[in-house]
């Protein structure tokens, strides 16, 4: 049975009758994990990135992935084998329509990994339908989605953990944490590595649209205006283009680096009150007079960082600093730093400790580390950072109302038309 967004938002739970037998491992008797205690998973979405997610998932004693909902045919074939697999069974069921996996019942979590334009929709009416979510990066196109995302979780009581791992890699936690502790003195600078700023309005041509059970393209742009078809969109090249990409482009990066600046400044609950732009560099300013800088280039002879990887970033105070990346090293001012021992090397992109602080929260109902108010504030900077820089301008931002002051077209930009009916 297919199902339309009205359909789903008046589906209500079935009543499952209670077995006269019961086997041993229903019971967790046989060394398998009880249907009491384990978490049911559907997936939508997941292409390249979601499945080293579902790895993550699939690899915790009590996850249980059991549907897959995804736009090609060729993408939601190969996580069914992939979950059958991994289960020995064919239990896993797939479509290509989200509203199935969100409507059924028995599922207590989604992992969410389809184009940015879909991450706030479906984290939305995820949360409306009862589920816990995981959702990769960037979570929202705009600084309205970013507000609305948060406030639908806690409005929900959901558990919401974004796809920003590093918060739960070990070298980004320490040097977050060193910088929290003092010992770099006071912090008065913190930098963020991100991607070249870009916005394409470059569309490619046009090409004869598949089969809908092939691609369905409708459905794949869903929020986005509508595009004509070209297969590299689909597989892969929609980044950079502004229907497809929000924040230009500085959300990609930025969801990790913004968000692990904001960790090290103890400023989660806050954000900078000014932007300003020099070419590829964007300068924020919070009201304490820390500054967080958004940059391309490094410090380390031609303009490279000093801690190898991507994601790159560094914590400065009046008495020394730190850099992190994801080849899992660090840099210091000073190997006094690191007399208590240096941080496990560990990859930054590797999502396993980020996947089971999502899982343990869903049994507790704590907030994991990537939970949706780190997530709104985190987000809310990239977008409006990227305001600045595509207004060509300062730009100053109030924290409180999260919105910028008295700048009727910065505010403008804030939000983004959705298509119907691909709309929470």
């Amino acid at each position: 049975m297919k199902f339309t967004r009205r359909q789903f938002l008046k589906t209500t739970a079935v009543v499952l009758g209670v077995p006269t037998f019961i086997p041993a491992s229903a019971l967790g008797r046989d060394g398998t994990v009880a249907p009491s205690n384990r978490i049911v998973v559907g997936g939508i979405g997941l292409g390249p990135r979601g499945r080293e997610v579902l790895k993550a998932f699939l690899g915790q004693p009590e996850v249980q992935f059991v549907m897959i909902a995804d736009v090609q045919e060729t993408r939601r074939e190969v996580v069914r084998v992939m979950a059958n697999r991994h289960h020995g069974n064919q239990d896993c069921v797939k479509t290509r329509d989200m509203y199935e996996v969100l409507a059924r019942p028995d599922i207590d979590a989604v992992v969410i990994a389809t184009g940015d334009r879909w991450h706030a929709v479906l984290s939305i009416l995820a949360a409306k339908a009862g589920k816990d979510i995981y959702c990769e990066k960037p979570c929202s196109m705009t600084v309205r989605e970013s507000q609305e995302l948060a406030d639908a979780i806690n409005r929900y009581g959901r558990v919401f953990q974004a796809g920003t791992q590093r918060r739960n890699v070990d070298n980004f936690r320490f040097a977050a944490e060193l910088a929290r502790s003092g010992r770099l003195g006071k912090v008065h600078t913190v930098h963020a590595g991100i991607l070249p700023l870009e916005e394409s309005f470059k569309w490619l041509p046009e090409q004869p649209e598949p089969a809908r059970d092939v691609v369905d393209w409708d459905r794949w742009l869903g929020p986005a205006p509508w595009r004509p078809f070209n297969k590299d969109y689909v597989n892969g090249r929609w980044r950079g283009y502004y229907d497809f990409h929000g924040g230009a482009a500085l959300p990609e990066w930025g969801a990790h680096t913004v968000d692990l600046c904001q960790w090290a400044a103890n400023a989660d609950d806050t954000t900078p009150v000014a932007y300003e732009a020099d070419g590829q560099t964007i300068y924020g300013r919070y009201a304490n007079g820390t500054k967080l800088v958004m940059r391309l280039s490094g410090f380390k002879g031609e303009g490279n960082w000093v801690a190898p990887g991507t994601c790159p970033v560094r914590f400065e105070g009046d008495e020394g600093w730190i850099e992190a990346a994801d080849t899992g090293k660090v840099a210091v001012s000073s190997p006094k730093l690191l007399e208590g021992g240096a941080p496990a090397t560990m990859s930054g992109t590797d999502p396993t400790k980020h996947v089971r602080d999502f899982l343990n929260c869903v049994k507790s109902r704590a907030k994991p580390a990537g939970n949706a108010d780190i997530t709104r504030r985190g987000h809310i900077i990239s977008h409006a950072a990227s305001i600045g820089w595509r207004l060509g301008r300062k730009v100053e931002f109030d924290p409180v109302t999260e919105t910028f002051v008295n700048d009727a077209d910065a505010n403008r930009m804030c939000s983004r038309a959705r298509r119907s009916p691909w709309h929470a």
